[in-house]
């Protein structure tokens, strides 16, 4: 089995609220977020998944000197961010890319799926 990264991009640097959304549509989302995580609970196929707080709430820290660098803040400027991810198993790209659509079809939104690296044995 193979780990696959699926990662939600929000269109917009702008951080979005969820009180802007529609209550309804919101409750709609959320409804279907949380079949599609049983879904793949039942599958075997689910290992993590969460949202992120906002780019604002990040802390960088470069290690790569003499010393740490903590600065507030993501690390690049960006017109898009990662809002949340899911970390599921499948057999191979084609399972992959089928919960894929289905985490799209529950998000009413893009989302991105790659493979994770593997650590040499």
């Amino acid at each position: 089995m193979t780990k696959y990264f699926l990662s939600l991009p929000h269109d917009s640097a702008e951080e979005p609220t969820m009180a802007e959304m529609d209550p309804a549509e919101l409750q709609e989302v959320f409804a279907a977020v949380g079949a599609f995580n049983t879904a793949l609970e039942e599958a075997g196929a689910f290992v993590t998944a969460g949202g992120l707080q906002p780019p604002s709430t990040a802390t960088t820290v470069d290690y790569s000197g003499d010393s740490p660098v903590v600065t507030p803040g993501p690390f690049v400027e960006a017109k898009e961010y990662l809002g949340g991810f899911w970390i599921i198993e499948a057999e191979n790209d084609d399972v992959a890319l089928e919960w894929t659509k289905q985490a799209s079809k529950a998000l009413r939104s893009r989302v991105e799926v790659r493979a994770l690296q593997e650590a040499p044995a």
